[in-house]
This record gives structure tokens, C-alpha cells and sequence, in this order.
């Protein structure tokens, strides 16, 4: 439980000042079909997507609400994860004035969208076994210091950050706390979700774009506080989540059974391929994962993926990484890709 926290103090007074667009659909909303709407310049002649969307997504939000145990009004779409992230940034941080803290090796877009709001991305390396450093981290924070992005299951690794460790940083750390769960839905670890109402600084992501399979329709969620979400809403563009997507997500959420068995299946697809890899002398160590692919050391990245391209499997180099040298990640596909992927290291072993 985290107590005392002021949110305003850590707000941009712009923010906290400004008064959000109002489109012609948040002044009128009821989708009634017997309305004639004449207030937004639409054209009028129906073809399933001449309407523009609800720009707050009700429907939507109602039924994402009631599937992960919060208010609906703790919920902010995005066009994908990385529009999420960066409204944090702009409600959060003064450019070139304010920091924020990340943890590599981690998603790239964090320092991305530090460089592209001009705020400043101080580093703090997670340890030698991927989990990250409380008391490092602490000794970093300034009074510039707004917000800290943790990922869990962390990208490249693919392993889950301690519980203990998140909330103590989650506890200690004095601004705004942003943790990705884009891979959670394949983790043992419980999401943080359930600590929303005891840490008013806590920010949670997720994606539709992992366990869903929706990549293509680019839609991210932000849970947070009530006060924290309406500050999001204030500067989030109108109409950012338009009708197709909005309606393909739907369909998903309606559909929990096929989602599940296409987890279970890429769990236990996960697991063969780490076994699978056991055996591959080209393969030095395997990282434990609880995400929906593999980090592994091999002897030489840079050659294993060239060879993996030819026989037509494209997997990513993540040498470039901090404390990734000569790993290679390999996203878990359908079982027939994953044959595919065990034979071609065999082969590349021999």
C-alpha cells in the first residue's frame, strides 16, 4: 500500500491546466439507429465505417472491464502499446527538463519515446540474471525524476521480474511506475492489476497484440487509477481507436475459449523448443522464459541467424542487447513452424 502520494505534483502544469478537444461524439453518444446525426460532417450514406467510432470506446471498455476485475473508467486504449506510452511520457514529463528511469536491457521504444519527447533516459542494467537492482535504481532518482518503466516478462529475456522486487520499487520509488505486461498472459506470475487501488503511482500495459493474436489491429491497454486515466483522456487523440478495431476486439474477448487453448498450446510448444535446444551444440544457454519466445546464447549469432535466413527462418539477433551478446530470440510458432526451427538446428549442429 502506497499512501500520501500527490499525483498533481508530478503532472506537467500544462496538463493539469488544459481543457481536452470535445469531439461532436462525447457532446452526443447515444448510438441510437433512429437518430439522423447531422453534428460531425460525416458523410451520411452507410457503409458500415462512415460513422466515426466512440471516441471512449464503451462498449469495449465494458467488456474488457469485466474480464480483468476493474473499473472501466481505470481503462485507456491506444493504437497499439506504444501510444500508451507515449501519452505517460506527455502527461508525465517536462521536455528538457524531466527523466525518466529504464532498465536494458528492455523494450527499445522506452528510450525511443524519451529521445522523442526530449526526456532524459537514465539507465540502470538489470542484473547478471535479468531482474532489476532496487537500491541501484533508488540511488538514481533526482527531483527530475517522473517515471520508471519496468517490463515483466521483460523483452529481450523473457523472464518475470520478482514480486517482491516490484512491489518494493512500486513502494519506493517516489513518481510514476509503468509496467509492461505484454507477455503476462503467458507468465505464472500474477498480474499487477490486482495492486491497482493499493498503489495510486501504478501504471499497467498490456497488448492485444501477444495471446490475442491481433497484432494487425494495433490496440494497447493502460490501466490505472480513475484520476490517472482522465489525465490520459485529456490530451489522447479523439477517434484513436477506430471502428474495425474496436469490433475485431470485441470478437476476441467474446472468444476466450479459443484464446486460452491458443496459449496452452504455445506454453507447451515453448517448452519442447527449450528442450529441443538442450540438445543443440550450437546452443551455449537457454534463458528461462515466461513470455511467448526464447532468448538463447548460441556460439555465434551474427552466422546462426545468416544460416536460419537461408533456410527461410527469420529469427532476431539480440547481440546488440546489454548483457545479450551472441543470443539469438526465438519467437514460439505452430507446432509445424517449430519442427521446422528444431530441424534446422540439428542440422546446423552437425
Amino acid at each position: 500500500m502506497k499512501t500520501n502520494f500527490n499525483l498533481s505534483k508530478w503532472v506537467r502544469t500544462n496538463v493539469l491546466n488544459l481543457k481536452a478537444y470535445s469531439s461532436a461524439r462525447d457532446e452526443f453518444s447515444d448510438p441510437r439507429a433512429e437518430m439522423t446525426f447531422l453534428d460531425a460532417n460525416e458523410n451520411p450514406f452507410d457503409n458500415g465505417i462512415n460513422r466515426y467510432p466512440d471516441p471512449q470506446q464503451k462498449v469495449l471498455k465494458a467488456a474488457l472491464a469485466s474480464l480483468k476485475g476493474v473499473d472501466p473508467q481505470q481503462i485507456l486504449l491506444g493504437n497499439g502499446s506504444d501510444e500508451v506510452l507515449d501519452l505517460i511520457f506527455r502527461v508525465f514529463c517536462e521536455p528538457n527538463q524531466d527523466e525518466v528511469i529504464t532498465l536494458p536491457p528492455t523494450y527499445g521504444m522506452y528510450s525511443v519515446l524519451a529521445n522523442t519527447n526530449a526526456v532524459a533516459n537514465i539507465e540502470v542494467p538489470l542484473t547478471e540474471n535479468f531482474q532489476p537492482n532496487v537500491s541501484a535504481i533508488l540511488k538514481k532518482v533526482t527531483p527530475k525524476t517522473k517515471a520508471l518503466f519496468l517490463c515483466s516478462p521483460n523483452n529481450p529475456s523473457g523472464n518475470s521480474f520478482d514480486a517482491d522486487v516490484l512491489q518494493a520499487l512500486i513502494s519506493q520509488f517516489p513518481g510514476i511506475v509503468v509496467v509492461d505486461e505484454a507477455y503476462i498472459d503467458f507468465s505464472s506470475q500474477q498480474s499487477l492489476l490486482t495492486n491497482l487501488n493499493d498503489f495510486p503511482n501504478l501504471i499497467v500495459t498490456q497488448t492485444f497484440s501477444k495471446a490475442y493474436g491481433m497484432a494487425g489491429i494495433r490496440l494497447g491497454a493502460c490501466y490505472a487509477s480513475i484520476d490517472i486515466i482522465a489525465l490520459l483522456n485529456r490530451i489522447k487523440p479523439p477517434y484513436n481507436i477506430n471502428v474495425l478495431t474496436q469490433q475485431r476486439a470485441l470478437e476476441g474477448l467474446a472468444n476466450q475459449r479459443h484464446i486460452q487453448a491458443q496459449v496452452e498450446t504455445l506454453l507447451q510448444e515453448r517448452n519442447r523448443i527449450q528442450k529441443a535446444l538442450e540438445s543443440v551444440s550450437i546452443v551455449e544457454k537457454i534463458f528461462p522464459s515466461d513470455a511467448n519466445f526464447i532468448l538463447a546464447k548460441v556460439d555465434d549469432a551474427a552466422l546462426r541467424y545468416q544460416q536460419l535466413i537461408e533456410k527461410e527462418i527469420v529469427t532476431r539477433n539480440r547481440s546488440n542487447q546489454l548483457l545479450c551478446n551472441q543470443c539469438l530470440r526465438f519467437t514460439v510458432g505452430t507446432p509445424e513452424e517449430n519442427d521446422h526451427l528444431i530441424e534446422a538446428l540439428n542440422i546446423l549442429s552437425c
